[in-house]
């Protein structure tokens, strides 16, 4: 296991390095990104439109974030991460068409994420669901915040973090995904022990 701590915008070849286990810390820009925000940006690539944002060598982080306003200023309350199998329809697609180097969220992605990782430089990686007030300290401010018509926690927000982690890597670029190999070794436990008890 190795630490990391990157500033964003974070380059495929510091990315490359990057392997299951590995702890990151990040510094810089990080861009939310639900169901919707996915959705939405897939469509505008695909119909030729821009961004608003460049995700190229950045990061998307799965939160909905509880936010406030004050005066002109939003605050972020909370910031816990998102279920990311939600998101697995969509993420491949997102990391090929918009050069992501890191994606955030909780629970694991599955196979055709873990292929766009492999393919295009990325890694996915989790923060500790639960602890959205720990999510919160390391957002700085907020720099922006762009579809709010989809409604707040689906907007796009623009963050400024600074050391925003602990975060464990459980997808990396060399195509490996904790997740996947875990369930493949629980079947396997589970074949052994069914043939133990005669079933």
């Amino acid at each position: 296991m190795t630490e990391y701590k990157l500033t964003t915008p974070i380059s495929e070849e510091d990315v490359r390095k990057i392997r299951v286990g590995d702890i990151l810390y990040i510094t810089g820009r990080v861009y939310s990104a639900r169901d919707a925000g996915h959705r939405r940006a897939l469509e505008l690539l695909n119909s030729g439109k821009p961004l608003p944002v460049d995700f190229r060598n950045m990061v998307v982080y799965h939160v909905g974030p509880v936010v406030k306003k004050v005066g002109d200023e939003w605050e972020i309350v909370s910031a816990g991460p998102t279920t990311s199998a939600r998101l697995e329809m969509y993420e491949a697609e997102f990391i090929e068409k918009t050069g992501v180097r890191v994606i955030i969220g909780k629970g694991g992605m599955g196979k055709k994420t873990a292929e766009a990782c492999k393919k295009f430089g990325a890694v996915y990686a989790i923060f500790t669901g639960g602890a959205g007030a720990l999510a919160a300290k390391a957002i700085e401010k907020v720099e922006g915040v762009k579809w709010l018509d989809l409604g707040i926690p689906e907007a796009l927000w623009i963050l400024k973090v600074k050391d925003f982690g602990p975060l464990t890597v459980t997808i990396d670029s060399a195509g490996r995904n904790f997740y996947e190999e875990m369930k493949e070794k629980v079947n396997e436990n589970l074949k052994e022990a069914y043939s133990i008890i005669g079933l």
